[in-house]
């Protein structure tokens, strides 16, 4: 092949109809969605911290985990709610669930139904989901004072009083950490303003990339232990715990993903001054 026709099929290539470079996209989106490829992932700073937190507890501590995000921050928050999960039971801590949004019970359900299983968590013994309150930071300042008059029932109406797990447990006082999985409003900084500073009980979180900025304040300040920083930062604590998840899966699909999109603008720019060069010469 001479060097004008290898020039022609470049240029031919660059004008390949769009659809295909659509498809091409979803190609390399899908894959390692559904074949992770666990592409090196190094933990930040703040995400370690985070697993430092959660780690320094053990068999029998309580975690207070709160869930404030929906369907629309699902992709980035789930997973580190998930891995949260996976490093408590793997731990033996036990684990209570409230809920500042009404959807963080849904997000808590399906949570607990892919993780507790796998490390054969009683409901009631080793976990307990006391669902959702209406109220916002009236809701952390009744768990802080009194958790026992703010729910009397658990999300199935069980009465409190009959759960195995929750006999001493009635204020915010009681647990070692919360770690509060943030989209918003009421949220992470409604946990520290009116949970963890007024007791003392430390407290991480993690939250959607673009409440990070809101939230870093907080954490450089030392009234967080560590932040889990959306997608990329759920990747970072499941490579921390060696549970490959969601977040590792999306964050193999973005880098990939990116990396076609700057090798296309490559080679468009290539054929654009090949098509160029060309049309000069003809003149």
């Amino acid at each position: 092949m001479d060097k004008n026709n290898f020039i022609s099929i470049v240029i031919k290539l660059g004008k390949v109809d769009r659809r295909v470079i659509f498809l091409l996209i979803a190609v390399v989106v899908l894959l390692p969605l559904l074949f992770p490829i666990g592409l090196p992932i190094r933990a930040t700073d703040t995400t370690q911290r985070s697993f430092n937190a959660v780690d320094a507890l053990g068999q029998g501590d309580k975690l207070l985990l709160s869930f404030e995000y929906g369907p629309s921050t699902k992709p980035e928050i789930h997973p580190m709610a998930e891995a949260v999960l996976h490093h408590a039971f793997s731990k033996g801590m036990k684990v209570y669930i409230v809920c500042l949004w009404p959807d963080g019970q849904f997000m808590a359900i399906d949570a607990l139904n892919a993780i507790a299983p796998q490390y054969n968590a009683v409901y009631g013994e080793d976990y307990v989901l006391l669902g959702f309150r209406p109220g916002g930071e009236a809701v952390v300042k009744g768990i802080t004072s009194n958790l026992r008059k703010l729910y009397t029932v658990d999300y199935q109406n069980t009465l409190v009083e009959s759960i195995p797990m929750m006999q001493g447990v009635n204020s915010l006082a009681d647990f070692k950490l919360i770690f509060s999985f943030s989209a918003g409003y009421p949220g992470t900084v409604e946990w520290v303003q009116y949970g963890s500073d007024p007791t003392g009980v430390p407290m991480s979180t993690g939250t959607a990339s673009i409440q990070v900025n809101e939230i870093i304040p907080y954490e450089n300040a030392g009234q967080l232990r560590g932040v889990i920083a959306g997608m990329p930062g759920a990747a970072e604590y499941e490579a921390l715990i060696g549970k490959k998840g969601l977040g590792t899966s999306g964050m193999d699909a973005q880098s990939i993903a990116h990396l076609v999109i700057v090798l296309f603008i490559i080679f468009g720019n290539i054929t654009y001054f090949l098509e160029r060069r060309r049309s000069e010469k003809k003149y």
